[in-house]
């Protein structure tokens, strides 16, 4: 498989660094609000988290919107925070005009998806954001053929790896049903999106000069 490699023109340009720049801050807004949400909950003791998902319940639905940012405890809070900003990061650098219209759906689908089908338990927590915006990156890096994709799929591989085994039902309190229709829903969406966000491909010169003879010899 040939690798295309982005024109340097275009990934290495200052809208280039201004876009990586916007994206990190997003997402570490996006994190820091988790953040907010998750020390008022517990400082105050309001008790947030019965706005999480409670399948087939009508007032569970509510969660749909509400559970990926809330927590049930610290250590919860801190496995979903820097898998957030790395994998955030990569999905609105490398896939703005996808971005777009991925987040809303990895935030909103698994939410409906369980309340109809889940197991009957409080389903709370971004960790269906990460699930889905990791599967996004790594088939879309699988997909396209740019040297950036690739390597972004490359490190949702080495740190998220394990991500895997949170799909299947083998640990009690994880909402494995969440994170597993979440990385359908990013495997779907890296399928049906792979035309967006493709980038300029560097051209070489013997590429220019092979079109310039195939030119000639029609004319």
């Amino acid at each position: 498989m040939r690798i295309n490699i982005p024109d340097p023109a275009f990934s290495h340009s200052e809208r280039a660094s201004a876009n990586f720049r916007l994206a990190l801050k997003i997402s570490l807004v996006f994190v820091a609000l988790l953040w907010i949400v998750s020390l008022l909950n517990w400082g105050l003791a309001l008790d947030l988290t019965r706005f999480g998902v409670r399948p087939g319940v009508p007032a569970g639905l509510a969660g749909i919107f509400f559970a990926p940012l809330l927590h049930g405890n610290l250590a919860h809070l801190l496995s979903n925070s820097i898998p957030l900003v790395v994998l955030g990061t990569g999905m609105l650098y490398l896939y703005p005009n996808s971005a777009l219209k991925v987040i809303p759906a990895i935030y909103l689908v698994p939410g409906l998806v369980v309340w109809q089908f889940g197991r009957a338990s409080l389903h709370v927590g971004a960790s269906g954001l990460v699930y889905g915006l990791a599967t996004y990156i790594l088939v879309a890096g699988l997909i396209r053929r740019d040297r950036r994709a690739i390597s972004a799929a490359m490190l949702v591989f080495f740190l998220y790896g394990t991500l895997v085994w949170g799909v299947l039902p083998s640990e009690t309190g994880v909402s494995w049903e969440t994170h597993l229709v979440a990385g359908l829903v990013g495997v779907v969406l890296a399928i049906f999106f792979r035309r967006l966000d493709v980038p300029p491909r560097k051209r070489y010169t013997w590429e220019d000069e092979d079109a310039d003879d195939s030119k000639d010899s029609v004319d």
